[in-house]
């Protein structure tokens, strides 16, 4: 594993440089956000192993807010320090902010949800997640009672999709972890990685959470200011919202529609625009706040949606590294993480293959990208762009 250098200015140009590739080519939602994530800083970059990896994806279910980002902002933050979290989100998430602020600001009722290039990118995100679980489930899942954990956490998710069933098996799949494997707890080996967050930064930030979490609707009561309103709406959305950006799209439109914000037709053309795009779902923001304020009501839109994400994460980092680090976690962290493949390959189904796999050629073809991936080697950025021909291509010869 690749020794971090912990806050260099080389190391934060380094992870804004990775990141900002991942959020130029990360597309298909957020499982497919993890398993782009991993394929670059665990099995390319080495940067941290699977398991490190799973924990931090465990960690980042429990919290609300965007998962994936939560994620990349954790690995930057275990790569560069707190300035390395920041850099990680800034790069991850730039891509898709400039393209949707520009969507809003040149483009009106422009219909992109049908077309063969997006269907594309939809059977690239099939390939990437199926390589992920594949990869993953080696390391995760190596023996018959861990894959029973996987088994029966999918089954419930798909038996009874909700975000809060999610949160449920999880903690279930630790506890049964605990149960199978508590003779084994001394034998937990100990991740030496450090996240560079001392236990007052931790508290400090998780303060900040709670007091605008609860401070901002109170103001916003007894005021009467735009951009206070719109800062509330949307970082209430980006702290209560478990499951990830999918989510957050219908919440969104309760905030804004009803009360005149933006148009119906303004909405579901952004929300269609947004799945085109790369990177983060909660990224739908920045269009919303800039055909409310223009450019910089997408930039404050951005900010105050994924505030809350960066405070849970840097909060509960120092207290998730101590306790991973407890010899007695060992069990609950084995079926945490096997819990956590259940999800993944729960997700994979629904919604990724649902939404993507409708005739034979789609499967065909997204065999065909899973092969580049898994045996030929063939980086995800130029997957990514034969899924896109392909997806064309495919629309052409349908037509």
């Amino acid at each position: 594993m690749n020794k971090k250098k912990n806050g260099t200015f080389s190391t934060l140009i380094e992870l804004l440089f990775v990141s900002f590739k991942l959020g130029l080519t990360s597309f298909g939602g957020p499982v497919a956000h993890l398993g782009y994530f991993r394929e670059e800083y665990v099995k390319r970059r080495k940067w941290l192993d699977d398991n490190t990896y799973s924990d931090l994806v465990a960690l980042c279910q429990f919290l609300p807010g965007p998962a994936s980002s939560q994620v990349g902002i954790s690995i930057g933050t275990l790569r560069g320090g707190m300035l390395g979290g920041v850099a990680s989100f800034i790069g991850f998430t730039l891509p898709s902010v400039i393209a949707l602020i520009a969507f809003a600001l040149l483009i009106d009722g422009y219909q992109v949800i049908n077309s063969g290039w997006i269907h594309g990118l939809k059977l690239v995100a099939v390939a990437v997640v199926a390589h992920a679980i594949v990869g993953m489930s080696k390391a995760l899942v190596p023996d018959v009672p861990r894959k029973s954990i996987a088994l029966f956490v999918m089954i419930a998710i798909l038996l009874w999709p909700s975000p809060l069933n999610q949160v449920v098996m999880i903690l279930l799949a630790g506890a049964i972890g605990l149960v199978l494997y508590k003779d084994e707890a001394s034998e937990n080996h100990v991740h030496n990685n450090n996240f560079s967050v001392s236990f007052k930064t931790g508290l400090i930030c998780l303060a900040i959470f709670f007091v605008l979490l609860f401070g901002l609707p109170l103001i916003n009561t007894y005021t009467n200011i735009q951009w206070l309103a719109m800062v509330d709406s949307f970082y209430r959305a980006g702290s209560l919202v478990f499951g990830g950006g999918h989510v957050v799209l219908p919440l969104l439109e309760t905030e804004f529609v009803p009360g005149g914000w933006l148009s119906e037709n303004n909405f579901l053309t952004g929300y269609a625009a947004a799945q085109a795009v790369p990177g983060p779902l909660f990224t739908f923001a920045s269009y919303i706040g800039a055909v409310i304020g223009g450019w910089p009501g997408g930039l404050l839109a951005t900010a105050a949606i994924f505030l809350p994400a960066y405070l849970l994460v840097i909060g509960t980092l120092p207290f998730w590294d101590r306790i991973r680090r407890n010899p007695y976690a060992g069990g609950v962290l084995k079926g945490v993480n096997a819990g956590v493949l259940g999800l993944l390959i729960a997700a994979f189904y629904d919604p990724i293959w649902t939404s993507s796999i409708f005739k034979p050629q789609d499967f065909a073809f997204s065999a065909f990208m899973f092969f580049m991936l898994a045996y030929w080697k063939v980086p995800p950025w130029a997957v990514v762009i034969t899924g896109t021909f392909g997806g064309w291509l495919l629309s052409l010869l349908q037509n």
